[in-house]
């Protein structure tokens, strides 16, 4: 039985993903295609995410990583769990504020 609500925020659903959603699927496809995937990303439950509140396209796997476009370039965005900070790894290293924490996820 398959339930779902207004409630839901994210979804693997392609029906619920419109024709913008499905092309920046296509990009991360094609990215992965052509840059694979990051580093520190591990590809094991490999998905493809919508997020319906922000609009967000991304992947995302079996540790709840997550990998998006910025720019042209396939990257990590990493969520600090102490903070709350969250932004790709340039981001995460510059904004002001940040805790210990935020460094740690970050490997190069």
């Amino acid at each position: 039985m398959d339930i779902t609500t207004d409630n839901e925020i994210t979804t693997t659903d392609l029906s619920k993903f419109g024709y913008r959603e499905l092309h920046l699927a296509k990009e991360l496809l094609q990215a992965l295609e052509d840059q694979g995937l990051p580093e520190d990303f591990n590809d094991d439950g490999l998905t493809i995410m919508f997020n319906m509140h922000s609009g967000n396209v991304f992947f995302t796997n079996s540790d709840y990583q997550v990998a998006m476009l910025n720019g042209d370039k396939l990257e990590s965005f990493y969520n600090c769990p102490n903070c709350g900070n969250e932004g790709f790894a340039e981001d995460i290293l510059t904004k002001s504020g940040k805790c210990k924490e935020c460094k740690k996820q970050i490997i190069y």
